[in-house]
């Protein structure tokens, strides 16, 4: 079969009626989801952590420096999803994306990105001037959250594939990642009616302030910022 025929039979297969559809109770992996019409419903909150200016990093620099760089905030913003409960499921170069389920989705996601936010200003950027003292580049990031159903399918072909999160809060989840004015971390309203007391408050005043409306397609979202960070 060449290769014309090839790609002809892929697009029916993916064209092909019907999805099976469950509903998901864990975050799952790639091979708990059937490569045909295999698809997983999941009430997620979805956590993007994404570091700031790398092409500016690229082009300034050394490639082996920019890499150990990229490599600092993937591998400290991981751990802290990690450890904050949520699951790893998707790297894009220098952004991590995180999902986290259950009853307190939202604090342990908000959680997560305080955390992140904390370990980029008083770790990864003392620790890049203390080998590079010369180095004239900070680490700046961008962290987006939003909760909702989210519909989890394999994308690619047999051997090469991985999970796709097709819904509004991975989506919004991603935009707000990008947002580079002011907030390290932007999340939606409906995040933070569901945060909890110490993830919203902080000696009593509240972290997040409003952050105006962004349109993502039809959908207008409100959302809310953040400058505080938290040590773990």
């Amino acid at each position: 079969m060449g290769l014309q025929e090839q790609v002809v039979e892929g697009i029916n297969g993916v064209l092909a009626p019907g999805w099976d559809i469950r509903n998901g109770q864990i975050v799952p992996e790639t091979t708990d989801i059937a490569l045909g019409n295999g698809a997983v419903r999941l009430d997620a909150t979805y956590l993007y952590a994404d570091m700031a200016d790398s092409t500016g990093l690229a082009q300034g620099h050394h490639d082996w420096a920019a890499a150990k760089i990229i490599r600092c905030y993937l591998n400290a913003a991981s751990r802290i999803i990690r450890a904050r409960g949520g699951k790893i499921r998707s790297f894009d170069g220098d952004r991590v994306m995180g999902i986290f389920i259950g009853q307190d989705k939202n604090a342990h996601a908000a959680k997560a990105a305080l955390n992140i936010s904390w370990a980029v200003r008083n770790v990864i950027n003392p620790a890049l001037k203390k080998k590079w003292d010369s180095l004239q580049w900070t680490m700046g990031h961008g962290i987006g959250i939003d909760t909702g159903t989210a519909m989890l399918v394999r994308g690619g072909v047999h051997g090469q594939n991985d999970i796709i999160s097709i819904g509004h809060a991975p989506s919004v989840a991603a935009k707000l990642s990008e947002i580079r004015s002011g907030n390290a971390i932007n999340i939606t309203a409906a995040v933070l009616q569901d945060l909890s007391d110490e993830t919203r408050y902080t000696k009593g005043v509240d972290m997040w302030s409003s952050a105006g409306t962004h349109t993502y397609g039809s959908k207008s979202v409100t959302v809310y910022g953040t400058t505080y960070h938290w040590q773990p």
